[in-house]
């Protein structure tokens, strides 16, 4: 078992960098010795050896120092390790033969697929406002693969959980049917194999192994864009399961048609049910903490749930991180969770989102539509000045809780009526409107960010 201490690293950095770094330089890694001078990070072979040193060597220095660790000299040591010993099995390892080769009498094999993760699963997935559509549509499809909302995409920003509910979908077919070829991957893999296949002339297995698939879960579609061979690639694939009627899932950060890709691709993504997920609301985010804290067996005080419910509300995954970071401090120093060591401990994360001002957020919505200053506060009606200005004025109230009176002024008006309109209006076109709300959703990330 890893320490806590390490677990709290890899925690942290597993936030910072991409999924398929992580899983491939650093999930099998382990804390071998600590002393005040000294960190020995223990690693499997030579190659992530060299990677953390050359390339990582600094983020893992600055999240060792983070979690109160500062030691002059960190040294990455290649030992034998047992992976399978894990708490936490790398799903590299453990999924069945289908999804870790291609086909062929030559096969390509690849460390970095990921396959499902078991621990993605409906019963561990918090529904609120911000998904409920997405995860009645997710659990329709598990009753009928391929015959409803196929294909679904599901949208929206980062860390929201969807890569969680899309997984927990395959989770749950293969569940049904044991039989059943499921295939999860990232986009990023999808082209790390296809350069693969390509270079060793395996293409044939590598189309083979991906449409005779029963279901396709496909992560961050939208890394396709600016790869015309992939694109390529990846239109035939999904013609040949669609026509099968075999069921395709795909994740992306934006509507298809946003996404700079073939017209046919977004033709196809289109074509099926895309569902736009949100920033969980601050009741879901409770659920969420609530939920995280008692599959640690941990009870944390009401006080503290909602104190980091209410401090990272940008999205799920640093809410987690967050949590973990509290729950990893408390471990290891023997103390129960309470407020003043929430605080104490979080009250500088960088995930804790910064002070705004009602100025801040108007420029930053009149940067977003490219508008300027003096236009978002000044008299001109063109819809293309109104709109940014109705969503500013949204926002003040949205983020800032600021009066009808208070929002009218900071927006140069003279009636308070018009900031009332305003906000009851985008209020209602949010409901019905993705593209407004993805405006809205980028917008409250950038202030944020």
């Amino acid at each position: 078992m890893n320490s806590p201490l390490w677990q709290a690293v890899l925690g942290e950095i597993e936030l910072s960098v991409s999924r398929g770094n992580y899983l491939t330089w650093f999930k099998n890694t382990q804390l071998v010795e600590q002393t005040d001078e000294m960190v020995v990070i223990g690693v499997p072979n030579v190659f992530i050896k060299q990677q953390l040193e050359k390339k990582f060597n600094d983020i893992v220095s600055q999240t060792l120092k983070k979690n109160g660790v500062n030691p002059k000299v960190i040294e990455y040591r290649i030992v034998a390790m047992d992976i399978k010993k894990h708490d936490d099995p790398d799903p590299i390892l453990t999924q069945k033969p289908q999804t870790s080769t291609f086909t062929g009498v030559e096969t390509i094999n690849h460390s970095y697929r990921q396959g499902l993760n078991n621990r993605y699963n409906f019963d561990n997935f918090i529904v609120g406002s911000s998904n409920e559509l997405a995860f009645a549509a997710c659990q329709s499809i598990v009753a009928n693969p391929g015959s409803k909302y196929n294909p679904l995409m599901i949208y929206g920003g980062v860390g929201i959980g969807k890569t969680h509910l899309i997984q927990a979908v395959g989770n749950a077919i293969l569940a049904s049917n044991p039989d059943a070829k499921v295939l999860y991957i990232t986009t990023e893999q999808f082209v790390q194999e296809f350069v693969d296949a390509l270079r060793y002339r395996k293409t044939t297995g590598f189309a083979n192994h991906y449409r005779s698939a029963d279901v396709l879960i496909v992560d961050d579609i939208q890394f396709i864009s600016g790869k015309e061979k992939i694109q390529e690639e990846f239109f035939h694939t999904f013609n040949a399961l669609y026509q099968a009627n075999k069921q395709i899932i795909i994740s992306s950060d934006r509507l298809a048609r946003e996404i700079p890709i073939e017209e046919r691709l977004q033709s196809r993504f289109a074509q099926g049910m895309s569902i736009d997920m949100q920033t969980p609301d601050f009741e879901t985010r409770c659920a969420i903490v609530q939920s995280k804290a008692n599959s640690s067996d941990i009870a944390l005080p009401n006080d503290v749930v909602e104190y980091l419910a209410t401090n990272i509300n940008t999205n799920v995954r640093e809410l987690e991180g967050a949590l973990n970071q509290l729950l990893a401090f408390c471990e290891m120093r023997g103390l129960s969770p309470n407020l003043d060591i929430a605080v104490s401990v979080l009250g500088n994360s960088k995930n804790r989102p910064k002070h705004l001002s009602a100025k801040q957020i108007i420029e930053r919505t009149a940067k977003h539509f490219q508008v300027s200053m003096e236009d978002i506060l000044g008299p001109k009606r063109d819809k293309d000045i109104v709109v940014p200005r109705q969503i500013a004025m949204y926002m003040l109230r949205s983020e800032l809780h600021l009066s009808f009176p208070k929002i009218a002024r900071e927006l140069g008006r003279k009636d308070h009526t018009t900031a009332i309109h305003s906000v009851e209006k985008i209020s209602k076109e949010t409901q019905l409107d993705a593209s407004l709300r993805s405006a809205i959703s980028e917008i409250k990330d950038r202030l944020y960010a």
